[in-house]
């Protein structure tokens, strides 16, 4: 049986690091095998061209940056998501190709059309099965986030960049509302845990 494909999405500061880590040990204390992963990265290869995305000083030409993504999500699908989901694994992914049509498309402003022909190339029709985006103001998440580490080449962006990201997030959200489940991670952690509990226990066998 093929495993069940899990994102999770957000702007920076949102708490994705931190509800990853908690729903991942909810899954397996429920006997959920899982694989836990990350994009850009991921891979080898992946992990490079993460480090090359986030180098605040490493400039480069706005589609430069989409095509990165897309190379290093091309390796990670078929290197760890596609294998994972044949033996029956459930992945648990921290972003996935809602982030590019959030901050490379929203953000960045590159065309709904590029974006939708390099995941049609990309991805075929692999989707996630469920999606949830953890939603806050970006000027929480900008406190949040520069409270915890230096900004990387994203974090630095100002914060009508960030807002453009959120609003392009939410876009997502509406337009497949079978696949995406808005949390507010304005809330408590606790808070913002018992709404991901409900949802363990949907993906639980």
């Amino acid at each position: 049986m093929r495993g069940k494909f899990i994102t999770l999405e957000g702007i920076d500061g949102a708490g994705k690091s931190t509800h990853l880590a908690w729903l991942a040990e909810r899954l397996k204390s429920r006997g959920v095998s899982l694989c836990i992963t990350r994009e850009p990265g991921g891979t080898p290869l992946g992990e490079k061209l993460r480090a090359l995305l986030l180098d605040k000083d490493q400039p480069m030409h706005l589609e430069t940056e989409t095509l990165l993504m897309f190379a290093a999500r091309r390796e990670h699908i078929d290197k760890v998501i596609a294998p994972a989901l044949a033996r029956g694994e459930s992945v648990l992914c921290d972003r996935f190709t809602d982030a590019t049509f959030a901050y490379q498309g929203a953000g960045r402003g590159v065309s709904r059309e590029k974006l939708v022909a390099l995941e049609q190339w990309v991805q075929g029709d692999l989707q996630p099965d469920l999606t949830i985006i953890f939603d806050l103001p970006p000027a929480v998440g900008r406190a949040r986030a520069g409270s915890i580490k230096s900004p990387d080449r994203f974090e630095r962006e100002n914060e009508a960049f960030f807002e453009r990201v959120r609003e392009g997030y939410l876009q997502r959200a509406q337009a497949a509302p079978e696949r995406i489940r808005v949390v507010d991670a304005s809330r408590g952690i606790a808070e913002v845990q018992a709404d991901l509990a409900v949802i363990a226990e949907a993906l639980c066998p």
